[in-house]
């Protein structure tokens, strides 16, 4: 009986710590994000993730009860990997396309966003008449497939990230870039974008932007767009917005 009532006690006290763990234990949830994109995601140079989706996938996870785990993956990359399992999710600027929509599921819209010209401030760039200008643009994005659309006599030049187009941009190895609104507000106002400036209108201005995860995976489509109206409704959404832009990124 002394044996039976020790056993008994050492199955209940294991019972107890599996409880207690399971209670403690927080889901994690792994974020593929490029980590070349400023001022939305970026690398630092100690090699630290920061940026507009850094902040947002942090303050979801947390909203979800679920703790962030970042995971870099280049660009063009970044779908074939979230399919094969290396992340949960992409927090990373990505547009809502209809191409997309057939490899994943798509959250509602985090942000939105318009295509812009910038070039530099001498010269006399205007986006109504490309023809023979040798435009940039980053891989694999919309503002890739609409210079191949749109302005089918430019030279298009794509590069693997925007950090590159830039860099050319600069170089005068291109004579413009074509990206989103806010990178490109963002690097016209630094140092290395001094040189250049707005040119035209926005180009396209129907893009939104949305969180991906792997197709089926409904419940967490459905977790994400809870969280993300409850950011935008306790304040929190707003803070990180003005912390990195002068305007209201959300749109409507």
């Amino acid at each position: 009986m002394r044996i039976t009532r020790h056993i008994a006690l050492g199955l209940s006290a294991a019972a107890l710590a599996l409880t207690i763990g399971g209670a403690t234990a927080q889901e994690k949830l792994r974020i593929g994000t490029e980590g070349a994109y400023p001022p939305f995601n970026n690398l630092t140079a100690s090699g630290e993730l920061e940026g507009f989706d850094i902040d947002i996938a942090r303050a979801l996870c947390e909203e979800m009860g679920a703790e962030c785990e970042f995971v870099t993956q280049d660009w063009d990359g970044i779908i074939p990997a979230l399919q094969a399992g290396k992340f949960d999710a992409i927090i990373a600027s990505m547009s809502i396309t209809p191409e997309r929509d057939e490899q994943v599921d798509f959250t509602k819209p985090y942000y939105t966003n318009s295509l812009v010209f910038v070039a530099p401030k001498e010269a006399e760039f205007d986006p109504s008449n490309v023809e023979g200008k040798a435009v940039g643009v980053q891989s694999g994005t919309i503002a890739a497939e609409f210079v191949e659309e749109n302005y089918p006599n430019a030279e298009l030049r794509a590069y693997p990230s925007q950090i590159e187009a830039w860099a050319d941009l600069s170089n005068g190895r291109v004579e413009a870039v074509l990206a989103d609104f806010g990178v490109q507000y963002e690097w016209v106002n630094s140092e290395d974008g001094s040189c250049c400036e707005f040119k035209g209108e926005t180009v396209s201005s129907d893009d939104v932007i949305g969180i991906a995860v792997r197709e089926g995976e409904t419940e967490l489509v459905e977790r994400f767009n809870a969280a993300i109206d409850a950011i935008r409704k306790n304040g929190t959404y707003a803070e990180i917005n003005e912390k990195y832009f002068p305007f209201d990124i959300y749109g409507e």
